[in-house]
């Protein structure tokens, strides 16, 4: 979801397309956000691992 969210941000950025760019950085976040419940050992959404 970070990787995603990076390449969207790139591709936003660089082609102009707003939507591309806010979508990126959502995901980005949302990614971000997960990886450290999921480090702390949070379950999120009922489970402790998402694959």
């Amino acid at each position: 979801m970070i990787i995603l969210g990076l390449i969207l941000l790139l591709v936003g950025y660089f082609t102009g397309i707003s939507i591309l760019y806010y979508l990126g950085g959502l995901l980005v976040i949302v990614g971000v956000v997960l990886l450290i419940l999921g480090a702390i050992g949070r379950p999120v959404g009922g489970r402790k691992a998402w694959f």
